[in-house]
């Protein structure tokens, strides 16, 4: 009987994830999430409007603070993964000077909009929740289009969120410290597919 061996695969290192992404072409979005290469699906036009019209609202109701799309971040503990937000809410001017990989520590809340691939469930609601908190990452933001609810997750400790409320379309839900919103809801019913 021959022993089994087992292949050591050396783990791509964020800089050897950084070339590739740099290389993919503009049409394929690549993050590094728990040390694997995803690829994030492009938004369709549902996923669009309701980054829109989040922008408008925080606009709106936090006038000193910018909604940015598809902003890149450096995720997981020691900054060793790579997330494209759906969107990321910042004091104004917070961004300027960064890179396509921005450091968190003036995110105050990350927005994910689940799309309809196959990976969205383990993507949006475990491994960015768990990325976004070991980053420090105050608030979560997850507008699931699957179940048509949201879900605010706060009180990032020891890389998970502590609190997490989770409220169906049609509901106010309350966005607390530092971001402060009470965002009506009733609008999502429109994007429902």
């Amino acid at each position: 009987m021959t022993p089994r061996t087992t292949e050591h695969r050396p783990q791509m290192s964020v800089e050897d994830f950084e070339e590739l992404e740099r290389r993919a072409p503009e049409t394929v979005w690549l993050e590094f999430i728990n040390g694997k290469v995803v690829v994030k699906p492009m938004p369709d036009g549902n996923h669009s409007e309701i980054v829109a019209w989040l922008q408008r609202l925080c606009m709106q109701h936090c006038p000193d603070m910018w909604l940015h799309a598809e902003r890149g971040l450096q995720t997981e503990r020691y900054r060793k993964g790579r997330a494209r937000a759906d969107g990321v809410l910042v004091p104004r001017g917070a961004l300027k000077g960064h890179g396509e990989w921005s450091e968190t520590g003036a995110v105050l809340m990350a927005v994910e909009v689940t799309s309809w691939d196959a990976d969205t469930a383990r993507r949006d609601r475990v491994d960015k929740p768990d990325g976004y908190a070991a980053a420090g990452i105050p608030v979560y933001l997850l507008i699931d289009r699957d179940d048509c609810s949201v879900t605010v997750f706060t009180h990032p400790e020891g890389g998970r969120y502590r609190q997490q409320v989770n409220k169906p379309f049609g509901s106010t839900v309350e966005i607390p410290a530092p971001v402060n919103l009470a965002l009506d809801t009733e609008p999502l019913k429109e994007f429902v597919d």
